[in-house]
């Protein structure tokens, strides 16, 4: 459901919205927010929701492996996009699932009248890193509907 209306918002957002993304705040146009969900040093997978200002996206990015790896976004509240490079991008609500394999360059992020939270799940993998690319140019992201 889309929504404009922060405190609304916050209510259907069960994961909390957490703190200011400031560490990755680079990669994103708008701001972000990030809520773990799981402690590296206490659990093989790490989780977050990450919550997304309307307008909000990170930059393009692939998450390397040599094998293994990716990551999963579980859609939790509001409305957002998942794009991968060469495809159309995908309409993201609370319940969609996607499964982004290693090596696959994409960026996902609220749509422009909407907040939007997932829950981010680094998949384990051998010799996992994140590549962060360039931004999602306005023009593009402008012309989703």
């Amino acid at each position: 459901m889309r929504t404009m209306d922060r405190e609304k918002f916050e209510q259907e957002n069960v994961f909390g919205l957490g703190q200011a993304n400031s560490a990755y705040a680079q990669y994103f146009i708008g701001n972000s927010y990030l809520n773990p969900l799981t402690e590296p040093e206490k659990c093989p997978v790490f989780l977050a929701n990450v919550t997304f200002e309307p307008g909000c996206r990170n930059n393009w990015h692939i998450h390397r492996a040599k094998s293994g790896g990716g990551q999963l976004l579980i859609c939790t509240a509001g409305e957002g996009w998942y794009q991968e490079e060469g495809k159309e991008a995908v309409s993201l609500t609370p319940g969609t699932v996607i499964t982004i394999p290693a090596n696959v360059k994409h960026w996902h992020g609220a749509k422009k009248d909407s907040w939007f939270s997932h829950i981010a799940v680094e998949v384990p993998g051998e010799e996992t890193s994140n590549e962060w690319l360039e931004a999602v140019d306005d023009e593009t992201y402008a012309g989703l509907e």
